[in-house]
């Protein structure tokens, strides 16, 4: 069955980033690779007005203001083509409020729906925030905007289910979050883990494309490559039955796709994306067209 509902394409503009933080899905870093042209760029865009369910497009990274003339281009194709257009960013750019006007008013003139900063502790201080600053200059243009907190992951002290720790702060267990924000967690039984909860593996809404051409169902997990198979097919073409990696996750979860490659199933993790996550890496070799690239799995590329 195609994808009949894919609303949002999440461009990963860039790997590169300024910071490496503990909770990033991508292990991004100054030393990360991977930044679209703007060739490529134009590609895809014609690829999307091919799907017409697509009325949305996000610019991400790593941290897509790294190349700013790129990003503010691929948001001119984007609203030529009447898409919606949102940006995620960690702000290293708004130095005050009035710097960070002089990065936004262009963006504000084409028309942003919407525009996210990074505000928490993995990214700055409560002292000089540039967080603060870009939404205090995103308010002053009238440009929608807020802010993407995350906490600490913790145990709660006062759980609302009896009998059972909780864990809270909003981190997902992918990428380096559990290489650096795992431990001391409570964990459950591999068994329990046999659900997807946080991606529609079926029928995506939304993915995320970087620019090797991996169109991402989960970060790290590929539909396939949109430079091999355009992406308007790509998408026709979906059917989760064909794919070796999701169909078992849609059946049983990661306690699923375990089983079924002989893998762990008896050791305890946080939650489902930890599992799937530390199954997923197991199998690098095995499904390299779907689990990929391998520095998403903080391994370098070849």
């Amino acid at each position: 069955m195609a994808v009949r509902m894919l609303k949002e394409i999440h461009f990963l503009l860039t790997y590169t980033c300024l910071y490496e933080c503990d909770h990033c899905f991508l292990y991004c870093g100054p030393e990360s690779e991977g930044t679209f042209t703007i060739e490529q760029l134009q590609q895809v865009f014609t690829e999307i007005a091919k799907v017409e369910s697509i009325n949305k497009v996000y610019f991400e990274g790593g941290e897509a203001f790294i190349f700013y003339p790129l990003l503010l281009e691929g948001v001119r194709l984007a609203r030529a083509q009447g898409l919606e257009v949102g940006i995620v960013t960690n702000s290293f750019w708004a130095t005050s409020t009035a710097d960070a006007e002089l990065w936004l008013k262009p963006l504000a003139n084409l028309g942003i729906a919407d525009i996210f900063t990074s505000d928490d502790s993995f990214h700055f201080s409560e002292e000089e925030n540039p967080a603060k600053f870009a939404l205090q200059a995103a308010k002053n243009l009238g440009m929608p905007s807020g802010a993407i907190c995350i906490e600490e992951p913790t145990i709660d002290p006062n759980p609302t289910d009896i009998g059972k720790s909780v864990v809270g702060g909003g981190v997902i267990f992918r990428g380096r979050a559990i290489e650096k924000l795992a431990e001391g967690l409570p964990t459950k039984p591999a068994r329990e883990l046999v659900t997807c909860p946080y991606e529609d593996l079926a029928n995506p809404g939304r993915v995320h494309l970087d620019s090797y051409g991996h169109l991402h169902i989960c970060q790290g997990l590929s539909m396939g490559n949109i430079w091999e198979t355009p992406l308007s097919e790509l998408v026709k073409n979906y059917s989760v039955n064909n794919h070796s990696v999701c169909k078992p996750l849609v059946a049983g979860g990661p306690y699923q796709l375990a089983s079924e490659n002989g893998l762990d199933t008896e050791s305890q993790y946080i939650e489902e994306c930890h599992y799937c996550y530390e199954i997923r890496k197991q199998l690098l070799d095995k499904y390299p067209e779907y689990l990929t690239p391998q520095q998403v799995y903080g391994i370098d590329n070849p």
